[in-house]
């Protein structure tokens, strides 16, 4: 019998070897202060898992307790099958950090470090994840080959930065936690980190948590996205669902015999459908709009920062 743990979106039971976030009724609390207040979530293998939310929503302290550096107060974690809390070594192999910024190791160079660091991963190699990535492939899957030898206090901020993710990719993880990873990056490294995303969710099958303020980002990279506000989750979907959920109904703009048109519906497809079967070719330059993520990620803040986080979460869970 298939053991199962957590759901899928689709209401269908996940099967416990897809699993690797399992979060129920997570509690944090510094002295009378309720930092994180029942927070559930659930991630499966493969999947892109954006956390968003603004300053001092919890999103760090939720981070830290998976990552096992600091103890909840309430509540059941499960990382990769195992409580962070009192996760060992050979789990914590198995995770990839990428911070917001490293600053030591100025006068190593760059291959030097990434040979030293994959070392630790060996003995914990597997057959289904070889560990260490052998460097040279590293190094050309983040861009940095040509700045190998290089000691790294002289990488320019955006090689810096590569380099940041080289050091949470090498131990090839299972879990990656990514924070704010394209800070420094031009619009072509930004380009390439994507696409390295996607190559690691859809080919390697590794799961991975985004923290990003920039909601472009979130809404290219992640499969879903979970926002917290006031130590709750008011929202949790793909951007699409999540702007559907809260506006509710698209907008259509289109032209026909030079005139323009704006309609707003429900269902947009059928709309536009029934717009061809009665106009035909005679309808040009059309748009379809849904909220943008910025947009709804702002609708739902809004509404938790003016105190009406359980009208917000209510808004979105009324329309699943």
């Amino acid at each position: 019998m298939t053991t199962v743990t957590g759901v899928l979106e689709s209401g269908v039971p996940m099967p416990v070897d897809e699993q690797v976030l399992d979060v129920r009724d997570l509690r944090m609390r510094y002295g009378t202060k309720d930092v994180l207040q029942g927070v559930s979530f659930t991630a499966r293998r493969g999947e892109v898992l954006a956390l968003l939310g603004p300053n001092g929503a919890g999103k760090t302290t939720t981070i830290e307790i998976l990552e096992g550096f600091r103890k909840r107060s309430a509540g059941d974690v499960r990382v990769l099958g195992v409580d962070p809390g009192i996760g060992g070594e050979r789990w914590r192999a198995r995770l990839g950090v990428v911070l917001q910024s490293w600053r030591d190791h100025g006068k190593w160079r760059v291959r030097e470090l990434l040979h030293h660091l994959g070392t630790y991963y060996s003995v914990y190699s597997t057959a289904e994840f070889p560990r260490p990535w052998p460097v040279d492939d590293l190094l050309e899957t983040v861009g940095l080959t040509a700045q190998s030898r290089q000691r790294i206090a002289q990488l320019s901020g955006g090689q810096r930065r590569r380099l940041d993710v080289a050091i949470g990719i090498v131990g090839r993880p299972e879990l990656l936690f990514l924070d704010e990873p394209t800070v420094g990056f031009d619009p072509a490294a930004r380009r390439d980190f994507h696409d390295l995303v996607h190559r690691l969710a859809d080919v390697d099958g590794t799961t991975i948590l985004l923290t990003t303020h920039d909601l472009d980002e979130a809404e290219k990279l992640a499969d879903r996205i979970v926002i917290l506000a006031g130590g709750r989750i008011i929202a949790d979907g793909s951007a699409d669902q999540l702007s559907l959920r809260v506006a509710g109904e698209s907008e259509i703009r289109w032209t026909r015999d030079g005139a323009r048109y704006v309609h707003s519906a429900i269902d947009a497809t059928r709309f536009v459908r029934e717009l061809f079967q009665q106009y035909g070719d005679a309808i040009t330059d059309l748009e379809v709009r849904r909220a943008s993520l910025e947009e709804t990620y702002m609708t739902l803040v809004r509404e938790s920062e003016a105190g009406r986080a359980h009208e917000a979460a209510s808004t979105f869970q009324e329309a699943l």
